[in-house]
């Protein structure tokens, strides 16, 4: 009897780096790349057009972060597997990438290594995480049962983190009016509740809070 093959989605703005871990997937007998994307948006779109079992999302992505898309497959597409691949060793990116549905925090740094078991952990319904970040899981537990809390949710609506992101990457209220098809004017009342949400006073300390969120790379 065969294996049934997982079908994966490969989102990653970076083509060299899709190749790559194309090969290394392509290679075993029960997982497959069918569809690619090159950033957020672009994978969210492929997500709901194929028939995908897994979606190993870049963290970093242009338009829409991995998070950011992982957030919407989930709701759009509860039975797609997620697994969120990263450059950073980072506790804040592990755990919004829990709350954004991944099953799975990949360093890129070892993917070679941890990937193939990550792809098959996350089809099996398991989580997969990585030495440090079950280290922070352990950590964030106790703390977190000290102090009687449950972690906040996000501070930010999605189409406001939206609107932080292309701040942060130097768009203009016109421009970013342009891509989310909304006013000049309601873009600007988006950015004045955001910075009385966070406290904050302009582009500069928006751009800071956007690179610790993990909506834009440093």
């Amino acid at each position: 009897m065969d294996t049934p093959t997982t079908r994966i989605l490969l989102a990653d703005d970076h083509a060299l780096v899709r190749q790559g871990l194309r090969l290394i997937i392509d290679a075993e007998p029960d997982l497959t790349v069918v569809a690619e994307a090159a950033d957020g948006a672009e994978a969210v779109e492929r997500a709901s057009e194929e028939e995908i079992d897994l979606a190993i999302l870049d963290i970093a992505m242009p338009r829409m972060t991995g998070i950011q898309a992982a957030r919407e497959i989930s709701r759009r597409a509860p039975g797609i597997r997620i697994l969120i691949l990263s450059m950073y060793d980072n506790e804040q990116y592990f755990f919004e990438a829990l709350k954004a549905g991944a099953s799975g925090y990949v360093l890129k740094s070892v993917a070679d290594r941890d990937l193939l078991e990550a792809c098959r952990a996350a089809v099996r319904g398991e989580p997969f995480l990585y030495p440090g970040a079950v280290a922070a899981l352990i950590r964030d537990y106790l703390q977190r049962n000290r102090q009687g809390e449950a972690m906040p949710d996000n501070i930010l609506t999605p189409r406001e983190e939206e609107i932080v992101k292309l701040i942060a990457e130097g768009n203009s209220s016109k421009e970013i009016a342009e891509t989310l098809v909304i006013s000049v004017k309601t873009v600007d009342r988006h950015r004045a509740n955001i910075l009385q949400k966070l406290g904050m006073r302009d582009r500069i300390e928006l751009t800071k809070y956007a690179i610790r969120a993990g909506l834009v790379e440093p």
